[in-house]
């Protein structure tokens, strides 16, 4: 029933051109959402709930302020009666839809949320909860908005993902490395929404893809943090898996992660913001290096045990090696397929 309820908020939300009713789909999306925050009855799941409902408040009521302000100066409900010139119309909706859904510089809640809840909440929160403000901010940007409010949203961007990149590098626990990326992806996928709607479809549908696939191993494995990826010793396969979701996460190429980037560098170059890929590009330089810092960690703790291990090792290593050649001759193909296109 709670799913329901907040799928249905969703929906009614994102399916409304009224700016009441995209309020009170929000609202009806919040309501299912909370009690999955707090079913399994501990201390973090409800310090997280409360964290959670506290920033969603916050980020409804400037929604609101946005709606009657734009209101006040049309005489109209309707989301496409917003102007360019209404600056504190286009400040607070904008305010409003990035802390609901954890763009920098509201991204503060997000990290310590997730860190106290379960696996499938962690996963809902990081997909599903992102859809109706990243439509919203869509059809917000489909507006004619001044070249400042393209700006300082092409900024926030980019402070997104270089903040996603940054803030994973010191952390010991996997679901708040997993929050940090999705607050580096979220900047990349907001971004693609200045330029191209179907790319930005396509990140979306590609990120929760991945996202799905890490989500379920995990919990299915039941870690917490990065001292409890011993347990992968007896699973090799699994361990595999899970670090080559991570590379694509991550946007190693030729991963699928990286099909997604490069569609938004593509669509973005003949842009006048193009400066801006340079902040994305090493926000993603970032992340993947804690990825393959964890990559490395996994595989060299182990190497102390007995000589069967490092032949183990060696294996893997040799599996490491030919990984790497395949980026390298994918990376090839792909800058020679695109240079031929352009000849």
């Amino acid at each position: 029933m709670f799913v329901f309820t907040m799928m249905s908020g969703t929906l009614f939300s994102v399916s409304s051109s009224h700016w009441l009713g995209i309020w009170a789909g929000l609202e009806i999306n919040l309501i299912g959402f909370l009690p999955l925050l707090v079913y399994q009855k501990s201390m973090a799941e409800s310090e997280s709930a409360v964290k959670y409902f506290v920033v969603q408040a916050l980020g409804s009521s400037l929604l609101m302020f946005g709606s009657l302000s734009s209101y006040s100066l049309s005489f109209s409900w309707d989301i496409s009666t917003v102007s360019s010139y209404y600056v504190i119309t286009i400040f607070a909706l904008s305010c409003g839809l990035c802390m609901k859904m954890g763009l920098f510089p509201f991204h503060f809640w997000l990290p310590s949320v997730m860190a106290g809840l379960p696996w499938i909440s962690c996963l809902l929160l990081a997909t599903w909860q992102k859809f109706a403000p990243i439509f919203l901010m869509s059809s917000l940007l489909d507006v004619n908005l001044a070249y400042w409010a393209i700006l300082v949203i092409s900024l926030m961007c980019a402070g997104s993902s270089l903040m996603g990149g940054v803030g994973g590098m010191n952390q010991t626990q996997i679901r708040a490395l997993l929050a940090y990326s999705s607050i580096g992806h979220l900047g990349w996928i907001v971004f693609s929404v200045l330029y191209s709607d179907w790319a930005m479809k396509v990140y979306l549908v590609i990120y929760v893809f991945v996202s799905i696939c890490i989500f379920s191993s995990l919990w299915y494995m039941d870690l917490s943090n990065m001292k409890s990826l011993v347990k992968f010793n007896q699973k090799k396969s699994l361990e595999m898996g899970i670090m080559i979701m991570l590379m694509s996460l991550g946007g190693l190429p030729p991963l699928l992660g990286f099909v997604s980037k490069w569609l938004v560098i593509s669509v973005s170059m003949s842009s006048a913001l193009w400066g801006v890929l340079f902040f994305l590009i090493l926000g993603s330089l970032l992340s993947l290096f804690y990825y393959l810092s964890l990559f490395f960690s996994m595989f060299l703790m182990e190497t102390s045990k007995s000589f069967l291990v490092l032949k183990t090792n060696m294996k893997l290593m040799m599996l490491i090696n030919s990984i790497i050649v395949l980026n390298l001759i994918g990376g090839l193909l792909l800058i020679m397929s695109g240079t031929l296109m352009s000849l």
